[in-house]
């Protein structure tokens, strides 16, 4: 540990990805070599989601390390974009009218850039009531615009639910590049990667557990696996990551322990929320209609870490009293 932390910061985070990549080299080898077994349609589905979880890993790990290659401003462009095509995907399967349309150019052109521009110039007092106060108030004032009555809270509703989700949840990630910690300064990489560790964490054991453990779903009509077992379970196997990743932190043990815990309860609670969402809009995936819609199922892999990033952010916030 201590070889560690002598390491300048530009040789701890290239580290960082040496491990990153070659950990994900690891699994994709095992996994190919399992590809060839002959299995049961049930976990031949399985292993088909595992192989694109796998390769949406790829995707973000090298968008990751150009991100952090070029700087914060452009992993903050990176996760903007990724909040428009998750937009994009959450608008295509839900209801709107052409009395919308204003709304949509609203939340695509103007209030998605201007959130990613406060987040990059470290204007987080405006930052973090931006879209929950002023956005909230303006999206149904230019909907009445349009001049449509005909299910206008229901449409208004998801648009500023979408926005809720997509923008300003994800746009905390980024967020966490560019916060001033004391005896942290240019470490917000590890940051961010503490937070999908313990946010993927969270999901894998929950998932393994809902598997194993007698089922007792608590809300059958949503999900027939989230218990509060599960639940319980994928927020300790978070809190445990959190607690071995502290020295990658600005946290000692216990903080980063409890820190963990926040993170991958509240992924989980997203996850759990998007399932309610999934089934109102009748797919299984929010690429399930791909050929219709265009989707391709990003929202599914990021929809954890737009619940948790907003979490976890002011919960550093908080504690440091930044």
């Amino acid at each position: 540990m201590g070889h560690l932390r002598a390491l300048t910061v530009s040789q701890q985070i290239g580290l960082l990805f040496v491990v990153l990549f070659g950990l994900l080299a690891l699994v994709t080898a095992i996994a190919v070599s399992r590809s060839v077994r002959e299995r049961s349609p049930e976990a031949q589905e399985r292993f088909d989601r595992g192989m694109r979880d796998l390769r949406a890993l790829w995707w973000g790990g090298v968008l990751f390390w150009i991100s952090w290659i070029a700087g914060a401003w452009v992993s903050t462009l990176l996760f903007g974009v990724v909040s428009f095509v998750a937009l994009r995907e959450f608008v295509t399967l839900t209801h709107t009218r052409r009395g919308d349309h204003r709304s949509l150019l609203l939340a695509f052109f103007v209030v998605l850039p201007m959130q990613y521009t406060m987040a990059g110039g470290q204007w987080f007092d405006l930052f973090t009531v931006f879209i929950p106060v002023y956005v909230f108030l303006a999206i149904p004032v230019v909907s009445a615009l349009g001049n449509d009555p005909q299910r206008f809270l229901e449409r208004t509703a998801k648009i500023q639910w979408g926005i809720m989700v997509c923008v300003y949840g994800m746009s905390h990630a980024p967020a966490l590049l560019l916060l001033d910690l004391p005896s942290y300064e240019d470490r917000g990489a590890f940051l961010v990667l503490y937070l999908v560790l313990v946010v993927a964490a969270a999901k894998i054991a929950q998932d393994a557990a809902s598997r194993r453990l007698r089922r007792r779903p608590v809300a059958r009509a949503i999900s027939r696996s989230f218990s509060w077992r599960a639940w319980t379970l994928g927020a300790l196997t978070a809190a445990l990551v959190g607690a071995l990743l502290y020295w990658a932190t600005p946290f000692k043990p216990i903080p980063a322990l409890v820190m963990g815990f926040i993170a991958g309860g509240s992924g989980t609670f997203g996850e759990f929320v998007m399932q309610a969402l999934k089934r109102d809009a009748g797919v299984r995936t929010w690429g399930g209609k791909a050929s219709v819609t265009g989707a391709v199922g990003l929202l599914d892999r990021v929809a954890a870490l737009c619940f948790a990033a907003p979490v976890f952010f002011h919960s550093v916030r908080w504690y440091f009293g930044v």
